[in-house]
Protein backbone atom coordinates (compact mmCIF):
# COMPACT_ATOMS: atom_id res chain seq x y z
CA UNK A 1 0.00 0.00 0.00
CA UNK A 2 1.60 3.61 -1.04
CA UNK A 3 2.74 5.55 1.83
CA UNK A 4 0.38 8.86 2.30
CA UNK A 5 2.26 11.48 4.01
CA UNK A 6 -0.78 14.00 4.29
CA UNK A 7 -1.70 11.16 7.34
CA UNK A 8 1.42 11.54 9.26
CA UNK A 9 1.88 13.82 11.56
CA UNK A 10 5.16 16.78 11.05
CA UNK A 11 7.39 14.80 13.57
CA UNK A 12 7.71 11.54 11.00
CA UNK A 13 10.46 11.64 9.46
CA UNK A 14 9.37 8.88 6.78
CA UNK A 15 7.73 11.53 4.41
CA UNK A 16 10.96 13.35 3.77
CA UNK A 17 13.03 9.74 3.35
CA UNK A 18 10.43 8.97 0.97
CA UNK A 19 9.99 12.07 -0.83
CA UNK A 20 14.40 11.66 -1.12
CA UNK A 21 14.56 8.78 -1.81
CA UNK A 22 11.72 9.11 -4.89
CA UNK A 23 13.62 11.84 -6.19
CA UNK A 24 16.47 9.57 -6.06
CA UNK A 25 15.20 6.42 -8.05
CA UNK A 26 14.31 9.04 -10.42
CA UNK A 27 17.28 10.32 -10.97
CA UNK A 28 18.96 7.13 -11.50
CA UNK A 29 16.37 6.02 -13.79
CA UNK A 30 16.82 9.36 -16.16
CA UNK A 31 20.54 8.67 -15.80
CA UNK A 32 20.26 4.85 -16.89
CA UNK A 33 17.83 5.53 -20.18
CA UNK A 34 20.53 8.25 -20.81
CA UNK A 35 23.33 5.79 -21.07
CA UNK A 36 21.49 3.39 -22.84
CA UNK A 37 20.61 5.90 -25.48
CA UNK A 38 24.86 6.34 -25.59
CA UNK A 39 25.48 2.73 -25.91
CA UNK A 40 22.89 2.21 -28.81
CA UNK A 41 24.70 4.66 -31.14
CA UNK A 42 26.43 2.84 -34.18
CA UNK A 43 29.67 2.12 -33.49
CA UNK A 44 31.93 1.67 -37.00
CA UNK A 45 35.49 1.64 -36.07
CA UNK A 46 38.35 2.40 -38.75
CA UNK A 47 41.60 1.06 -37.26
CA UNK A 48 44.64 2.68 -38.52
CA UNK A 49 47.69 0.93 -37.58
CA UNK A 50 49.83 -0.30 -34.52
CA UNK A 51 53.45 0.37 -33.94
CA UNK A 52 55.47 -1.29 -31.58
CA UNK A 53 58.28 -0.56 -29.23
CA UNK A 54 60.12 -3.04 -26.98
CA UNK A 55 61.46 -0.55 -24.42
CA UNK A 56 63.05 -3.83 -22.24
CA UNK A 57 62.94 -7.54 -23.02
CA UNK A 58 59.52 -7.80 -21.65
CA UNK A 59 58.32 -4.06 -21.39
CA UNK A 60 56.74 -3.24 -25.00
CA UNK A 61 55.14 0.21 -25.83
CA UNK A 62 51.86 -0.06 -28.47
CA UNK A 63 50.92 3.09 -30.37
CA UNK A 64 46.98 2.71 -31.82
CA UNK A 65 45.18 5.08 -34.03
CA UNK A 66 41.50 4.61 -35.25
CA UNK A 67 38.55 6.91 -36.15
CA UNK A 68 35.35 6.29 -34.98
CA UNK A 69 35.76 5.14 -31.27
CA UNK A 70 32.87 5.95 -28.85
CA UNK A 71 35.41 6.45 -25.98
CA UNK A 72 38.98 5.95 -24.48
CA UNK A 73 37.69 2.29 -23.97
CA UNK A 74 37.48 1.77 -27.58
CA UNK A 75 40.56 2.64 -27.90
CA UNK A 76 42.25 0.40 -24.87
CA UNK A 77 40.53 -2.30 -26.33
CA UNK A 78 42.82 -1.66 -30.08
CA UNK A 79 45.74 -1.56 -27.88
CA UNK A 80 45.14 -4.49 -25.59
CA UNK A 81 45.01 -6.80 -29.03
CA UNK A 82 48.08 -5.78 -29.93
CA UNK A 83 49.45 -6.50 -26.50
CA UNK A 84 47.97 -10.11 -26.93
CA UNK A 85 48.91 -10.54 -30.05
CA UNK A 86 52.56 -9.13 -29.96
CA UNK A 87 52.71 -11.80 -26.35
CA UNK A 88 51.98 -14.42 -28.08
CA UNK A 89 54.45 -13.51 -31.81
CA UNK A 90 56.96 -13.71 -29.00
CA UNK A 91 56.14 -16.94 -27.71
CA UNK A 92 54.97 -15.95 -24.13
CA UNK A 93 51.03 -16.79 -23.19
CA UNK A 94 50.73 -13.84 -20.65
CA UNK A 95 50.60 -9.81 -20.43
CA UNK A 96 50.28 -7.48 -17.95
CA UNK A 97 49.01 -3.54 -18.35
CA UNK A 98 50.90 -0.99 -17.08
CA UNK A 99 49.15 1.73 -18.66
CA UNK A 100 46.69 3.30 -21.63
CA UNK A 101 47.10 7.11 -22.12
CA UNK A 102 44.27 8.48 -25.02
CA UNK A 103 44.58 11.39 -27.21
CA UNK A 104 42.00 12.81 -29.49
CA UNK A 105 42.99 14.82 -32.33
CA UNK A 106 39.47 15.62 -34.14
CA UNK A 107 38.13 12.92 -35.58
CA UNK A 108 41.28 10.59 -34.31
CA UNK A 109 42.23 8.80 -31.70
CA UNK A 110 45.43 7.75 -30.70
CA UNK A 111 46.38 5.06 -27.80
CA UNK A 112 49.48 4.72 -26.23
CA UNK A 113 49.48 1.90 -24.21
CA UNK A 114 52.41 -0.06 -22.14
CA UNK A 115 52.34 -3.47 -21.40
CA UNK A 116 54.85 -6.02 -19.91
CA UNK A 117 54.86 -9.94 -21.63
CA UNK A 118 55.60 -12.88 -19.66
CA UNK A 119 55.34 -16.91 -20.08
CA UNK A 120 53.60 -17.07 -16.86
CA UNK A 121 50.80 -15.25 -15.37
CA UNK A 122 52.35 -11.84 -13.60
CA UNK A 123 51.39 -10.65 -10.47
CA UNK A 124 48.89 -7.45 -10.10
CA UNK A 125 44.93 -6.53 -11.34
CA UNK A 126 45.09 -6.05 -14.95
CA UNK A 127 46.24 -9.40 -16.33
CA UNK A 128 45.64 -10.69 -19.24
CA UNK A 129 45.64 -14.42 -21.10
CA UNK A 130 46.80 -13.84 -24.86
CA UNK A 131 45.27 -16.57 -26.55
CA UNK A 132 41.77 -15.74 -24.82
CA UNK A 133 42.15 -12.40 -25.71
CA UNK A 134 43.18 -12.50 -29.26
CA UNK A 135 40.44 -14.95 -29.89
CA UNK A 136 37.75 -12.05 -28.13
CA UNK A 137 39.41 -9.73 -30.75
CA UNK A 138 39.19 -11.72 -33.10
CA UNK A 139 35.12 -12.20 -32.61
CA UNK A 140 34.98 -8.52 -32.21
CA UNK A 141 36.43 -7.48 -35.58
CA UNK A 142 39.42 -5.72 -33.76
CA UNK A 143 42.73 -6.17 -35.54
CA UNK A 144 46.05 -7.53 -33.93
CA UNK A 145 49.57 -6.81 -34.51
Amino acid sequence: MPLNCTQLTKKTPVCAFAALAGFALVSCTAETQSDQQVTSAPFNPLYQGITTQLLDDSLVNFHVKMHGARDNADVGDYGECAAAQYALIRGYGFARHVRTTVYKEGSLWRGDAVYTISPALPQGLQTLDAEVVVEDCAEKGIPTV
